[in-house]
């Protein structure tokens, strides 16, 4: 890109070794989102890119509070979508890329002229028509790659991103420039739009609470929550950058800090950080799913998410932008520096025409994302009032010392029952990796967090049964009993998949309410023994209104029939995840995020 729209990043040390890429990460599934963060008191060009040598300041965003568009935005909104997922299946094919230069790289991608590939962020499908246009005037196809910012980020560290990518675009780089082994692996970065984190309201729960929205304070917010008049759900702050924006916003807000936030301003916040996170009674590794759920839970108040996010959910919902401050997601198209110049080229003509007035103008029309670009106007739906930008972590110590905050003292402790299938059908191969899984998954396990492993076959195999809570005055004493009970685990009998599941849903029957309770449910094939799928329908259905909040995670792997752990998904405001695609630890990986 030319020096004119963009600047490089400052150059950063790498450290003597760079830190090593664990086996779990390399395997996590590519769905997972992760943890996002950095020092955003930082200036922007004329043009829009980040200038990396300016000195700090804030930088004002557009943040009053909205209610929803108008049906007919809301249903462009809703036809874009459905395009947008279509095209996830042609990878945003347009143009024919140019000729010549085709080689093979490593994992299989090819490198083509005039073909861009994009590691991104997995919200970005949305912008499938707009890369189609794009591909059309310039002759620059982006072929993206959908994943998660912690298997991105890890990717980079790691170097595997160099081999089958040319640039990453995520909703933020913060982090990357946070830590060495990734800031020397980026270069030029060319923020392309924005979108504040805020919240979305029930109308309801706003008249009640007797709010105005356009001055609602994050202290405001907490007061509400610790007395119990507010609740909220929110994305995993380690799996998503929406939900670690949400977390530096709270943790910003409630400390007061008006710079670069530190450990100090931290551990000033943390007793109203609990209380604040006591109203939260959805967590989730997606944004798409966690407003699935929410329209669910009549008993769940507010969302907490990217403005463009709650603009676009199924519901009306009053959008608050706390009047002292947002943390706004910049989506930067970022060049890796392994990059070659014939790609360099290509981003440089991509990003002039998506930071063209024309383009800008489609963007934040069709995904309610905001201009960069100075003299276009934002989408009518969303307001125009400046809000302060609050700070982000100073140093990557700060930003993790949030996160493991957050997960094991923070928030709401887990409660899970795994729902095991050790019939006959599970011996051998599949069993070993069964127990390889369950002992690489208790490197991930919290604090405080409840564990149970209900093994079945023909019925639920009651002996071996077990529960373990995280202490964390000794968590190794735990963590060492659940790989030990794993590795006992045996196969024998038939699969009963609707009596085991009934028999957790009675043993959580008691949960606490102030703990996440989830089933994770994994079989290697069909219903043999026990009840009938119509008897558990019945019988979920008679549960109390309490109970039907805890949803059931089913795996699918070997045999099992995808159309019957889909309904067990559905019923129950679960979802689906798939081993047969890749691993079966990485598939119970990415569950975490929604426990």
């Amino acid at each position: 890109m030319n020096h004119d729209t963009t600047r490089p990043v400052a150059d950063r040390t790498a450290p003597a070794a760079a830190r090593r890429v664990t086996a779990r990460l390399r395997r996590t599934a590519a769905g997972t989102v992760a943890r996002l963060a950095g020092d955003r008191n930082d200036r922007y060009d004329r043009s829009g890119s980040r200038d990396t040598t300016a000195a700090p300041t804030t930088r004002p965003t557009t943040a009053a509070p909205t209610t929803r568009r108008t049906t007919a935005a809301r249903a462009a909104r809703a036809a874009t979508a459905v395009l947008a997922l279509a095209l996830l299946a042609t990878a945003c094919s347009g143009g024919d890329g140019g000729d010549g230069g085709d080689h093979a790289d490593q994992h299989g991608t090819e490198y083509r002229t005039g073909t861009l590939r994009v590691l991104a962020s997995s919200e970005l499908a949305d912008m499938g028509p707009i890369l189609d246009e794009a591909a059309k005037a310039t002759g620059v196809t982006v072929r993206p790659t959908y994943a998660g910012t912690l298997d991105a980020v890890e990717r980079i560290a790691s170097g595997e991103a160099d081999k089958g990518y040319d640039a990453v675009w995520l909703s933020s780089d913060d982090y990357l420039r946070l830590r060495p082994d990734t800031a020397k692996r980026i270069t030029d970065e060319t923020p392309i739009m924005t979108s504040p984190v805020a919240l979305g309201v029930r109308p309801a729960a706003v008249a009640r609470l007797g709010w105005d929205p356009a001055k609602v304070t994050w202290s405001q917010l907490h007061r509400a929550v610790a007395d119990g008049r507010l609740t909220y759900g929110m994305t995993d702050p380690k799996r998503s950058n929406s939900g670690f924006s949400a977390l530096v916003s709270v943790a910003s807000g409630l400390s007061g800090a008006q710079s670069a936030l530190t450990e100090q301003d931290v551990t000033k916040a943390t007793p109203r950080l609990k209380e604040f996170f006591t109203g939260q009674k959805l967590t989730s590794g997606s944004s798409g799913w966690l407003a699935t759920a929410y329209a669910r839970r009549t008993d769940v108040d507010a969302l907490v998410n990217y403005e463009s996010v709650l603009l676009s959910a199924p519901e009306e919902l009053t959008v608050i932008r706390p009047s002292d401050g947002v943390v706004t997601a910049d989506y930067p198209f970022t060049l890796l520096t392994s990059a070659r110049p014939e790609a360099k080229a290509a981003a440089d003509r991509l990003t002039a025409y998506l930071r063209s007035p024309d383009t800008q103008r489609r963007i934040t029309e069709t995904t309610l994302r905001r201009p960069v670009v100075a003299g276009v106007r934002p989408a009518s739906a969303l307001a125009r009032d400046q809000r302060r930008e609050l700070p982000f972590p100073g140093s990557r110590a700060v930003a993790d010392g949030l996160l493991d905050a957050y997960d094991n003292t923070l928030r709401r402790p887990s409660r899970t029952v795994y729902v095991l299938d050790t019939s006959g059908s599970m011996g051998g191969e599949r069993l070993d990796r069964l127990k390889s899984a369950l002992a690489e998954l208790t490197g991930d396990f919290r604090d405080r967090e409840e564990v149970t492993l209900m093994p079945f076959g023909s019925s639920v195999k009651q002996s071996e049964v077990r529960t373990h809570t995280v202490d964390p005055a000794s968590p190794k004493a735990a963590l060492d009993a659940i790989r030990a009970d794993a590795r006992r685990l045996s196969a024998s009998g038939g699969t009963a998949v609707y009596s085991s599941l009934r028999e957790a849903y009675r043993f959580l029957g008691g949960a606490p309410s102030d703990s996440f309770t989830s089933v994770v449910l994994m079989t290697d094939g069909e219903n043999t023994d026990g009840d009938p799928a119509s008897a558990f329908d019945a019988f979920y259905r008679s549960l109390p209104a309490e109970q039907q909040c805890t949803p059931v995670f089913p795996v699918l792997f070997g045999d099992s029939d995808r159309g019957e752990l889909d309904h067990i998904a559905s019923l129950t405001g679960g979802k689906l995840f798939d081993a047969t695609r890749g691993s079966l630890d990485g598939a119970f990986e990415e569950i975490r995020g929604y426990q």
